[in-house]
């Protein structure tokens, strides 16, 4: 009898260690690398009142830490080249590029540091973060989707997130009035991002 009482324990407490070893009850945030293959942000801003104009940034990097389980973003970087701007129309990119707008010369980063999160769905939420944009520093937020999460069906064959984000923000707050005050070039700029973020591999 005694034998069997020692096994009984032996097996509540193994599964009892197995219990608190699980997947949820170890969750932590892992580290998610922009997949750079697979990033679009888009930007869309009214000339001269007639129709917006539209481009994007080529160039950008960036991580977050994130836990799954918890919905808990603790803390995330986005680096966009101002050089990398691109509308399809040289001349246009390269005013862009000068002091009148990005002066990529002098701020060649455009930053997106993340400083809160809040849940407001089972895959949506809204992230607040610190936009550097010439130099000056404002605080943003962008209403986010989590599209999907699983291990990618081809390729690098990694868990993978999918999202979909996008904000609106007005461009003269960073000091960026060129054109506003005769309606050549709108104030508001519209974002709208769509990227897959691979998990670093080596987290369990």
């Amino acid at each position: 009898m005694k034998r069997n009482c020692s096994s009984a324990v032996i097996a509540a407490t193994t599964a009892a260690g197995l219990a608190l070893a699980s997947p949820s009850a170890l969750a932590e945030p892992a580290t998610y690398v922009l997949d750079e293959e697979h990033f679009s942000m888009a930007f869309e801003i009214m000339h001269i009142g007639y129709a917006p104009v539209m481009g994007m940034f080529r160039d950008v990097e960036g991580q977050f830490e994130y836990d799954e389980e918890t919905k808990e973003l603790t803390s995330g970087t986005l680096t966009f080249k101002s050089k990398s701007v691109f509308t399809n129309h040289d001349k246009r990119d390269d005013h862009l590029r000068n002091e009148d707008f990005l002066n990529s010369g002098k701020f060649p980063d455009i930053t997106f540091e993340v400083t809160g999160f809040e849940t407001t769905g089972d895959n949506t939420g809204v992230v607040t973060g610190d936009l550097t944009l010439l130099g000056q520093t404002r605080p943003v937020d962008v209403d986010v989707i989590l599209n999907k999460s699983a291990e990618y069906p081809i390729g690098h064959k990694e868990y993978t997130l999918g999202l979909t984000a996008e904000t609106t923000l007005n461009r003269s707050d960073w000091g960026m009035t060129y054109g506003i005050e005769n309606d050549l070039v709108g104030d508001e700029v519209r974002l709208r991002f769509g990227l897959e973020a691979i998990r670093e591999s080596g987290w369990f």
